[in-house]
């Protein structure tokens, strides 16, 4: 391994540890002001649906949009957090039978498994609204109109035409298999809309132009492309061992993606690509963009 790559490991690994210690003050035992009481058992679900390890993939580019463009560190790692939040919801209710139907997550048993259906949903109910919480709270020290846009950006990207309207149309193609521009669109939607938003985020957070903004946003859109090909060939290639989580499934089931489209040789190159069109758009950045740059990369070529 190279210095460099070894030095983005452990920025990437530090970036984890921040945001899993953040996560789980803001998820401790004692309640907020005007919360009654926080329920020991579903606080115990939410935990165990958060506190998973993982490597926080989503914070780490919000803090590094952030870093790049000069915003203020400790909101980028809070509207981090709750962005994690949103991600950790979607996998619990994505878990569930009547979604995804998956006994296993990084590892270990999904919140449904180790506690129940009905837990394991209000648990997803609660994470979700707790993003928006840790957005708003007086602790995120930003401008209001900045807090208003993220909880915007947010509610887009996570919502009926994001993420939660992607998973509809990732169930619908069980069903009846979409052409390529569906299977792009539901994917923008369901993987590539957080990732979007999380690269974003860090200009909203930086106060930046109109132009950063939209460049770091095309920049996550390529990034989340790449990412949803690359786990779509590991769910090809890989082993639920090295996974954390079952593998081969969407074959199984019939799911239309692109790889299954077009093949792993073609799906390789395209990745490729699309991490060469996400760095050539921070060029304008110079050296400041190295570790967001080097995140694209790694998005291409993870192994779980």
């Amino acid at each position: 391994m190279d210095s460099t790559h070894s030095s983005f490991e452990r920025r990437l690994k530090d970036g984890a540890g921040k945001i899993e210690a953040l996560l789980s003050r803001l998820l401790a035992d004692a309640s907020l002001d005007d919360e009654v009481v926080r329920p020991a058992r579903l606080l115990s679900a939410m935990r165990h649906g958060v506190l998973n390890g993982g490597k926080r993939l989503r914070p780490f580019l919000v803090m590094e949009s952030a870093a790049l463009l000069g915003g203020n560190t400790d909101a980028a790692l809070r509207v981090g957090a709750a962005l994690e939040c949103v991600h950790c919801y979607s996998l619990v209710h994505d878990d569930l039978p009547a979604m995804d139907d998956d006994d296993l997550r990084r590892g270990q048993p999904t919140v449904h498994i180790a506690y129940d259906y009905a837990t394991a949903i209000l648990a997803g109910d609660s994470l979700l609204t707790y993003a928006f919480d840790i957005i708003a709270a007086p602790e995120t020290d930003l401008p209001a109109d900045q807090k208003m846009a993220l909880v915007l950006a947010l509610s887009r990207a996570a919502g009926i035409g994001g993420m939660a309207g992607g998973q509809a149309l990732d169930l619908a193609a069980e069903k009846e298999t979409p052409d390529e521009g569906g299977i792009t669109t539901l994917q923008a939607m369901k993987t590539g809309a957080l990732i979007r938003f999380a690269c974003e985020a860090g200009a909203i957070i930086a106060g930046a132009s109109a132009e950063d903004r939209k460049r770091l946003r095309t920049f996550g859109e390529k990034i989340g492309l790449a990412f949803q090909l690359a786990d779509d060939l590991l769910d090809l290639t890989a082993d639920a061992t090295t996974m954390g989580k079952a593998t081969g499934k969407d074959a199984a089931r019939g799911k239309g993606t692109l790889v299954g489209l077009h093949g792993q040789e073609w799906a390789e190159a395209t990745v490729s690509r699309l991490v060469s069109e996400a760095g050539a758009l921070l060029t304008i950045y110079g050296d400041k963009a190295g570790t967001l740059v080097e995140t694209a990369s790694f998005v291409a070529n993870r192994r779980s």
